[in-house]
């Protein structure tokens, strides 16, 4: 009786810790998930991993919590990191230490058995967490002018008149730029968040999970060629502007759905090679 009242106070102790010292860092990352379209996803993750929670909670049923102080200097090192990352505004760091700490606290509590069985939920958690614009920078401008300048040799192939000029492409009376937005770095946070759920439960064997994880990034760079390769069809051939307005939402929508479909034809096949 005395362990397990022993063991309801260091949760509920590590419980209150949580809170009080990682509060910010929610408001932080509910901040950036509500101001940018690049990140609105993360809304979906925390209910995600807990419901991959939930559905393993016949495993975790099966499994003696068994309390490990060797992982008590993990829970100090993740408060000492989030000390770091608050006075120096750092805050992908402080998001990785909340991180950190509530997996520390799960090995702490329960065992390396129960944490191994949430390593996967905890995984998914790095998804909700911003890139550093820095990195952000240095991803999206070498996308753009990919996706730019695969567009244009499409397009001069099929017999469209243009001049490439980096992200921009000049059509006899309409001018195009490839902007963040399509470089395909969003489509490929969220195109790798669903293939790793995807490839958790709809695939065995750990090469196959990889290898349809890292599809998500071709997958998404292609799609958004089609996309700006629409844009300059439509521009050229109808002389309608399909980067304006509500017809820009849709083409959008419609190229993140041919990106899933793709996503799931892939899967359907990765999935026949262990049959």
């Amino acid at each position: 009786m005395q362990l397990v009242n022993r063991a309801n106070i260091l949760s509920f102790s590590l419980l209150v810790l949580f809170f009080v010292v990682f509060s910010p860092v929610w408001l932080s990352l509910v901040s950036s998930w509500a101001s940018s379209e690049d990140y609105s996803h993360g809304f979906l993750i925390v209910p995600l991993a807990l419901y991959l929670v939930w559905q393993k909670r016949s495993e975790y049923r099966r499994l003696e919590a068994v309390a490990n102080w060797y992982a008590f200097p993990l829970i100090v090192f993740s408060l000492l990191l989030y000390l770091l990352a608050h006075y120096a505004e750092i805050r992908t760091l402080a998001s990785l230490s909340m991180i950190l700490f509530i997996g520390a606290s799960i090995f702490f509590l329960a065992g390396w058995r129960f944490f191994k069985t949430s390593i996967f939920p905890l995984t998914l958690l790095l998804f909700m967490v911003p890139v550093p614009a820095q990195i952000y920078a240095t991803l999206t401008i070498p996308l753009q002018l990919f996706v730019t300048k695969t567009t244009a040799i499409i397009a001069s192939g099929v017999g469209i008149p243009l001049v490439r000029e980096g992200n921009i492409i000049h059509l006899p009376e309409h001018t195009l730029e490839v902007v963040q937005a399509c470089s395909g770095l969003r489509s490929i946070m969220s195109l790798l968040t669903l293939g790793a759920v995807i490839a958790y439960f709809g695939l065995r064997g750990n090469v196959l999970k990889w290898i349809l994880f890292l599809t998500a990034i071709p997958i998404a760079v292609c799609v958004n060629i089609v996309r700006v390769m629409a844009m300059v069809l439509a521009f050229y051939y109808f002389d309608i502007d399909l980067t304006q307005g509500a017809i820009h939402t849709y083409v959008g929508l419609g190229v993140f759905v041919l990106a899933i479909l793709i996503f799931l034809l892939v899967r359907k096949g990765l999935s026949l090679c262990v049959r």
